[in-house]
């Protein structure tokens, strides 16, 4: 089984799928799957697949009304991304500054 981060990664690494997910976000509000697709040109099935792969990462929440499913957003797991990025973030600034201590060691 896969990690958060690998699961999260595999969902956002698609351009469609970014797209979707943004589209929902921005609607503030559920989505039908209908209104997804007309907002793409995608078939009905590549949709739902997209919105499958952006559900199992926990992106989105799928509820049916009658017969239409709507999609919610759910930008909360991004946070995981967010604090794997966090730890090569400190890293690169750590190596960056003792890179910086060291040339100025050099020039004395």
């Amino acid at each position: 089984m896969q990690d958060k981060v690998t699961t999260l990664f595999k969902a956002i690494a698609d351009p469609k799928r970014r797209a979707i997910f943004h589209a929902l976000i921005i609607a503030s509000s559920a989505l039908s799957i209908t209104q997804i697709v007309n907002k793409f040109d995608i078939s009905r099935q590549g949709v739902t697949k997209h919105i499958k792969t952006l559900e199992e990462a926990g992106l989105v929440s799928i509820n049916s009304k009658g017969r239409e499913r709507f999609c919610y957003p759910n930008a909360k797991p991004l946070q995981e991304i967010n604090k794997w990025l966090k730890f090569y973030e400190q890293f690169w600034t750590d190596s960056l500054d003792s890179l910086g201590d060291y040339l100025d060691n050099k020039k004395a």
